[in-house]
C-alpha cells in the first residue's frame, strides 16, 4: 500500500544541488537575465512562454512561480550551475497533473547561450528525483511535441521513455498542440 503525501503548498525555498546543475526559486535579481533566456524563437515555438519575452513577462513569470508554489500547483525553478547559483541558465517546471494528482508533469527551457551543456537533461533528472523522493509524487511525465527533436533527445538522455498513453492535446498560443506523453520508469 502506498501512502501519498499531498502538499497543500510546495516548500517556498526549494533548492536542489546536483553534480552539474542546481535548481532554485526565481528571484527578483533574475529579471534582467530572463529575456535573454526566453525571448527566443525555439522557446516561443515549443513552450507556452509569451513571445516576445521582455521584462514585463519576466515580472509576471516570477509572480506566477510564487503563486503556483503557494497554491500547491507547481514549481518553476531557475536552472543554474553549482557555485554560480545567482545566474540563471533556464527554467524547469513541475506541475501537479489536474486529472492525476499523484503525477508530476515536468517541462523545461534552456536559454540559447546555454544549450548543449547537459543542463536540460541534468535539471530534468534532478527535478524528477525531487518529485519522486521529496515531494511524494508516484509518477513523473513529460508531454512533448513529436517534432521537437531536441526535447525528445533530452527526454531520452534523462531516462524517460514514451508512455503507453493516448496523444495529449493542449491549447497553446491560439492553436491545439498534439503531444506525446513520456514517463520515467520507476
Amino acid at each position: 500500500m502506498t501512502i501519498m503525501v499531498m502538499l497543500a503548498s510546495f516548500p517556498p525555498d526549494v533548492r536542489v544541488v546536483g553534480t552539474n546543475v542546481s535548481l532554485r526559486p526565481w528571484e527578483l535579481h533574475d529579471l534582467s537575465h530572463m529575456p535573454a533566456l526566453f525571448d527566443d524563437p525555439e522557446v516561443a515555438r515549443w513552450t507556452a512562454l509569451p513571445s516576445p519575452f521582455d521584462l514585463t513577462a519576466a515580472r509576471a513569470r516570477i509572480a506566477r512561480s510564487h503563486r503556483l508554489a503557494a497554491g500547491g500547483i507547481g514549481l518553476q525553478l531557475a536552472v543554474t550551475l553549482p557555485g554560480e547559483e545567482r545566474v540563471p541558465r533556464g527554467e524547469i517546471g513541475l506541475m501537479r497533473d489536474a486529472d492525476e494528482p499523484d503525477t508530476a508533469e515536468l517541462g523545461y527551457a534552456i536559454g540559447p547561450a546555454h544549450r548543449g551543456m547537459g543542463l536540460a537533461s541534468g535539471s530534468l533528472a534532478l527535478c524528477a528525483e525531487l518529485a519522486l523522493r521529496e515531494l511524494g509524487f508516484e509518477r513523473v511525465i513529460l508531454r512533448i511535441d513529436p517534432e521537437n527533436a531536441p526535447s525528445l533527445g533530452v527526454a531520452r538522455s534523462a531516462g524517460f521513455v514514451p508512455a503507453d498513453a493516448p496523444l495529449f492535446h493542449r491549447p497553446m498560443k491560439g492553436r491545439l498542440h498534439t503531444l506525446v506523453t513520456w514517463t520515467l520508469p520507476v
